[in-house]
């Protein structure tokens, strides 16, 4: 019995936790292209994770209205329900709303009716801002579950990650090494993903993204690719 009793346990965590891989990005690239968010090869989708922050998210706002870019924003629900009033600002520059869960918690130790609970009360209040309902959702740490899965499924979220990143947060990142990571891989099709917030980061890292952006675009338009929205990336032609 104990023996049959381990075995359902291992089957259930080994179903609940198979899409997990997806958080490998060359796995993920090579063999999920559409969850990778891969699109047309004259375009770059600009996405923002863990914000909106009232201190950092501004700055981010004005630079890329400076170089007339759009962005999407991964918003955590804790995050945007401080300060609502910033999420309608950021819809009314053009800028995409996405969700990014309530809580910035792996979903390998939350269960499915408490992930699906996360994802709809971040959907419904970045809903309820009046920019209609989100399409994309992104898991804290690129980790999917089954059970994340599932939610999106009934929520009517279309899970995206990302083909190249920064790796932004770490406390030895500089807007340098920022940009050269990212553009070791970065390729026309691709998506980056970029922090707002430094709310699950080393503390101050958003200033050297922020710092790191403006490079990212001059690289981006030196090779005639179109940085802009998720939803832009994905609406155009394969």
């Amino acid at each position: 019995m104990r023996r049959a009793l381990a075995a359902g346990l291992l089957t259930a965590t080994a179903v609940h936790a198979a899409p997990a891989v997806t958080a490998f990005t060359p796995a993920r690239r090579a063999l999920l292209p559409t969850l990778a968010g891969t699109g047309p090869r004259d375009r770059v989708a600009l996405t923002f994770d863990d914000g909106p922050d009232p201190v950092s998210t501004p700055r981010f706002l004005r630079l890329l209205a400076d170089h007339d870019v759009r962005a999407t924003f991964f918003v955590l629900g804790s995050m945007l329900a401080r300060d609502p009033g910033l999420g309608r600002e950021m819809l009314a520059a053009g800028h995409e709303l996405a969700v990014h869960g309530w809580a910035h918690r792996c979903l390998l130790f939350r269960t499915p009716r408490a992930t699906y609970d996360d994802l709809a009360r971040a959907r419904d209040l970045v809903a309820s801002l009046g920019g209609g309902q989100p399409r994309w959702f992104r898991p804290p740490y690129g980790v999917l579950t089954t059970g994340a899965l599932i939610a999106c499924r009934r929520l009517g979220l279309q899970p995206k990650l990302w083909t190249a990143w920064g790796r932004d947060w770490e406390a030895g990142a500089t807007p340098t090494s920022i940009v050269r990571t990212l553009t070791s891989t970065l390729i026309g099709g691709g998506t980056v993903l970029l922090h707002d917030s430094d709310c699950t980061s080393a503390a101050g890292s958003w200033q050297r993204t922020l710092a790191a952006l403006p490079r990212l675009i001059d690289w981006t338009r030196d090779r005639g690719l179109r940085l802009g929205t998720l939803g832009e990336h994905q609406a155009g032609p394969r």
